[in-house]
């Protein structure tokens, strides 16, 4: 049994699913005894879901899976899934309780951490386009900022790889934010660090300093949904209605 961030994970040592050479599992060793790299996944929940899911039939994401097919080479230790709880809105009165749901179906999930911010919301007044030499305009708008996931993300990285519990660590996000740590972990820490990039085009400031990327496709996307009835603790539930 290996312990990451409080979760014990058993790891098959049969033929068909190798974890690592000798006798048993090592406790954080050196990433060479070990046949699949131990890897740790940071999902940066806003940048994936404005990235790849919003307006898609993929919005019921297995992460886990997902990871699974994106690095069949790496042992996926943990996911850990960093968001933070939305608030109804006058036109989308349902959208907590999608979240809810769907965060729900993450926690079926034996290895997926969710780990949350919180946002920020209120109206402010923001320039409207108009023709070139007519007046400035400006219109009302309800703005969202999310407040704290990035942060946690980038401690958790760190303090991950400071008490060595990957070999691996991929982050599902194109943030350039997240590049001070990334820098840290591969430089000063000896740790390989991928992405997976759920955006159009790569963050060109994030590239030369990580390990390797992957684009997340739809194909991809689709083959890791989860099935649309799920059970836990507290009973079935179903897959969103509008998803």
């Amino acid at each position: 049994m290996l312990s990451v961030g409080g979760i014990g994970y058993t790891r098959s040592t049969s033929p068909q699913s190798p974890r690592w050479l000798g006798a048993g599992p090592p406790s954080g060793g050196p990433c060479f005894l070990w046949v699949l790299m131990r890897t740790i996944v940071y999902v940066d929940a806003f940048n994936l879901y404005y990235g790849c899911l919003k307006r898609t039939p993929y919005r019921w994401l297995n992460i886990h899976k997902l990871c699974e097919l994106l690095l069949p080479k790496n042992d996926i230790l943990a996911v850990k899934y960093f968001t933070a709880l939305v608030s109804a809105r006058p036109n989308d009165a349902g959208q907590p309780i999608r979240q809810q749901t769907y965060l729900r179906a993450l926690r079926t999930l034996p290895t997926t951490e969710i780990v949350l911010g919180h946002y920020l919301t209120h109206n402010v007044w923001m320039p409207k386009v108009v023709p070139h030499g007519q007046p400035q305009e400006y219109v009302e708008v309800i703005k969202t900022e999310e407040k704290g996931s990035d942060v946690n993300l980038a401690t958790h990285l760190l303090n991950d790889a400071h008490h060595n519990r990957f070999c691996v660590a991929v982050v599902i996000s194109n943030d350039s934010d997240l590049l001070a740590p990334i820098k840290i972990v591969r430089a000063d820490m000896g740790k390989k660090v991928g992405v997976l990039n759920p955006q159009k085009n790569p963050s060109r400031a994030i590239l030369p300093h990580i390990d390797f990327i992957k684009q997340i496709r739809s194909g991809a996307l689709a083959a890791a949904q989860f099935q649309d009835q799920l059970t836990d603790h507290h009973g079935t539930f179903t897959k969103p209605a509008s998803w």
